[in-house]
């Protein structure tokens, strides 16, 4: 039944929606007005939900005309759902923050502000519709709401490279849509109904139902960027602006994740088998390594952080199967916790990463790696936020990725699933890689002195850096009410050990990028560049060899035939896995 609070539900999909009407009737010239009223109102509604919902004695459910279901529909908000809807808030109204300058009618083209504020509104729309829905064919409209909301932002400046970058991304999002599509048919031809809850009576381990979910995770791996179907995700975030791919990365992939854990853990918990969740966990940790490995062979700073995006999704993915056992059954809440507080901290540290990359760039006049030097005397709060969110998603107290990887390391060794366990240290590792990087050139003194482009803003760089604090301080939350935590999880607070996990990722990142990165270091000492040379010469060889080939695969699969081929391909793993399951 609709409870009381169930009505902030509705309103928080309705308050963006409204904005998107209301920025249409009044034009051009009021678009920054309106979304400047909407975005507190609907963070407000945000929050609202956020404190709302431990008060109640289950989910806050809203039943749009007052049909039940199957007949009707009905909004739904659990823990999950109100950690995203926080997460959404906090990173879009850090975004509108940082994009008021750069997109308001007098100073630009009047149509570009136009469109950017009314698509970050109808993302906001989608992507709480998306966290609330409670029926899978409600989850494809808003899915599909969000990828029609989210392609344009990729060629906001109308160039012919950035909108053949958002063609790619639409086509090939339409595939993963048709094999979702497919699958939430067969499932409503076998059920009768799409309602989440209702389905989560109802599923047993038929063929017909594995073969959906088959369908239906592929699909969405296509939409989230999984590795090797990150086709569309590098020249997306190539061309776009800094807010706007501050949005395609922090947010706009977890819609589509999102919907893949409601799939594996409300609807089918256990049902798609021990083998599968391997195969996918196996797929994120191929994407932190691939990720990784070109993100530091790159020379744009904003590329690097594309790539590194490709990586940080395959971390979130390592969560399924330690989340259930040997034969299948969920069994595990602190893995679910653990990847859900990920994707918080992955939301705000890597939006905080591209608004800073933004201001570099803005600043500078390029955002070239080994054109950095100098960069932490002239911009010190975008390198300050660049080195607190990569701190943050290193896995250093107190931030949410450490609380997010102690409670999936306690997982993996509970199951008995040590391997996965290497992945979730790696990642860290290559995290603190493409970070020590970057800031060894930044730190670097320069041999001239900087010329920036124009004054920096201070509210347009704090933006980003509250935003960075916001995912390094995370893990002193109480998550609690909304996560299934265990109690004994420890203490967050600072402490001696936090050092201990600092050097740790620090220094193997460290050596990772001497050996991984082809470019010259930032040493200000020849004789030091010197002896290192001479000492990790034939490693470092190897090691570029390695780089030179991965690289090379990158090429490959973001061409058409191999992406196409990788997705066909993953459709039928999936599902082989599944049926032979039962």
């Amino acid at each position: 039944m609709t409870t009381t609070s169930g009505f902030l539900l509705v309103l928080s999909i309705i308050v963006p929606i409204a904005g998107v009407l209301l920025a249409f009737v009044l034009g051009d010239r009021y678009v920054k007005l309106v979304a400047c009223g909407i975005v507190p109102l609907a963070s407000a509604i945000a929050m609202a939900i956020l404190f709302a919902l431990p008060q109640s004695n289950g989910p806050l459910v809203y039943l749009l005309g007052a049909w039940p279901p199957p007949l009707g529909v009905a909004l739904r908000a659990d823990g999950l759902s109100a950690v995203m809807l926080a997460a959404t808030a906090v990173v879009i109204s850090g975004v509108a923050v940082f994009a008021a300058p750069d997109f308001s009618p007098a100073s630009t083209q009047a149509r570009t502000p136009f469109a950017f504020w009314i698509l970050l509104l109808a993302i906001w729309a989608a992507l709480n519709t998306i966290f609330l829905a409670g029926d899978l064919f409600t989850l494809y409209v808003a899915l599909e709401l969000l990828t029609f909301a989210a392609v344009p932002l990729v060629s906001l400046d109308g160039r012919a490279e950035t909108l053949r970058a958002a063609m790619r991304y639409l086509l090939f999002a339409l595939l993963g849509s048709v094999l979702y599509l497919m699958g939430t048919a067969l499932i409503y031809g076998l059920y009768g109904t799409l309602d989440i809850v209702l389905l989560s009576r109802r599923v047993s381990a038929e063929p017909i139902l594995l073969v959906a979910a088959a369908l239906m995770t592929t699909g969405l791996l296509a939409k989230t960027a999984l590795f090797p179907l990150h086709l569309w995700l590098p020249p997306a975030h190539a061309g776009a602006p800094a807010a706007a791919s501050a949005i395609l990365s922090g947010l706009v992939v977890k819609g589509s994740f999102f919907i893949a854990v409601r799939i594996w853990f409300n609807v089918m918990p256990g049902l798609p088998g021990f083998a599968a969740t391997q195969l996918l966990a196996a797929l994120g940790a191929a994407a932190i390594v691939f990720g990784s490995v070109v993100a530091l062979r790159q020379e744009r700073l904003k590329l690097l952080i594309a790539y590194s995006t490709l990586a940080q999704i395959g971390y979130l993915f390592l969560m399924f199967p330690l989340a259930f056992d040997a034969a299948g059954r969920f069994q595990n809440g602190g893995a679910l916790a653990g990847g859900l507080l990920q994707a918080f901290s992955h939301a705000t540290a890597k939006a905080a990463m591209f608004m800073a990359v933004g201001s570099i760039y803005a600043s500078l006049g390029h955002d070239r790696i080994m054109g950095l030097r100098g960069a932490a005397r002239a911009l010190p709060l975008s390198v300050l936020t660049f080195a607190l969110s990569g701190i943050a998603l290193m896995g250093v107290p107190p931030s949410g990725a450490s609380l997010a990887k102690d409670l999936l390391l306690r997982s993996a060794a509970g199951n008995g699933q040590w391997w996965w366990e290497i992945g979730l240290q790696t990642g860290g590792m290559f995290t603190a890689a493409y970070v020590v990087l970057v800031l060894a050139y930044a730190l670097a003194p320069s041999d001239k002195p900087i010329a920036l482009a124009g004054p920096t803003r201070l509210i347009r760089d704090a933006a980003p850096l509250v935003l960075a604090l916001c995912s390094l301080l995370s893990g002193l939350v109480p998550w609690g009410p909304y996560l299934p935590i265990p109690h004994d999880i420890g203490s967050y607070l600072p402490s001696l050990g936090t050092l201990s996990k600092l050097l740790f990722p620090v220094l193997g990142g460290a050596i990772l990028a001497i050996l991984l990165s082809p470019w010259p270091h930032a040493l200000g000492s020849s004789t030091a560049r010197n002896t290192l040379a001479t000492v990790v010469g034939p490693f470092r060889r190897g090691c570029l060899a390695f780089g030179n080939l991965v690289e090379k695969g990158n090429e490959t699969l973001c061409q058409w035939p191999a992406a196409s081929i990788s997705l066909l391909l993953l459709a039928l793993m999936f599902g082989a896995l599944m049926l032979a399951a039962i």
